[in-house]
């Protein structure tokens, strides 16, 4: 069976912090490629690092910011007007997804949501708990801490045999031990090296919770100016953009 890459393509905050790409992972397979988070640079990162967007079959948001889904427009409009998609993407995240991407193309490229494209595309609303098939994959929502308008979601992806999870944006809470148990991957945002404010995990206490997230490896991520000047005091691994491993 063909290796499962992880190529972080965005790995910074919504402030750009470090000069680094909000936040846009890659994961390819054999059988499917896929976009976790779809920041507001994505299609940037996405271009940088050689990854086309006509390629993508599924997108998944974990949380509907714009650094984390606001790639999602200009996504869409380059598939319709340079790659000239015409296979079918689907966008899945938490309920009122698809209200909000149309929102944010109407306000970005006006009369842009009523465009009829030559490619399908089908929102999927995901629901904690719910094990939901997805091309040749499964994935899987936990709620977590962080307000964002709608339900925020840490996601599981289950494919070609392995498995990772991504946290989103979210202050601790013991739903990240049920989702990250016995994954290959988990990446944890770590927004502050100790620093504890609502609604963003920190360094310290991931590292405390380390044992009980009982995960085979952990990558840090969306860190801000406090973390990355700290970043020789870790004993985790961090993303970086451009950043690629094999599963």
């Amino acid at each position: 069976m063909k290796p499962v890459s992880v190529k972080f393509l965005g790995s910074g905050d919504a402030f750009g912090s470090g000069g680094r790409l909000q936040t846009c992972i890659f994961i390819e397979s054999a059988e499917s490629k896929y976009l976790l988070d779809c920041g507001a640079s994505a299609l940037i990162s996405m271009k940088q690092f050689a990854v086309s967007p006509d390629e993508i079959d599924a997108i998944l948001i974990t949380h509907l910011h714009g650094d984390h889904f606001g790639g999602i427009p200009f996504f869409i409009l380059d598939c319709q007007l340079i790659s000239k998609r015409t296979r079918p993407l689907v966008i899945a995240g938490p309920p009122g997804i698809k209200q909000r991407v149309d929102s944010a193309m109407e306000i970005m490229f006006p009369g842009s949501s009523r465009v009829k494209q030559k490619f399908r595309i089908e929102f999927l609303d995901l629901h904690p708990g719910a094990r939901t098939k997805l091309n040749h994959s499964f994935v899987m929502a936990e709620e977590v801490a962080h307000a964002s308008g709608t339900p925020s979601y840490a996601l599981r992806l289950e494919c070609a045999g392995k498995s990772i999870v991504y946290s989103g944006d979210t202050e601790w809470t013991d739903s990240l031990i049920s989702i990250a148990r016995g994954v290959d991957l988990f990446i944890a945002e770590a927004y502050f090296f100790e620093k504890k404010i609502k609604f963003h995990l920190d360094y310290q206490t991931l590292l405390e919770k380390k044992d009980q997230l009982d995960c085979k490896r952990i990558i840090l991520t969306h860190m801000n100016e406090d973390l990355l000047h700290r970043l020789g005091d870790l004993e985790l691994e961090c993303a970086e953009d451009g950043k690629e491993i094999i599963l």
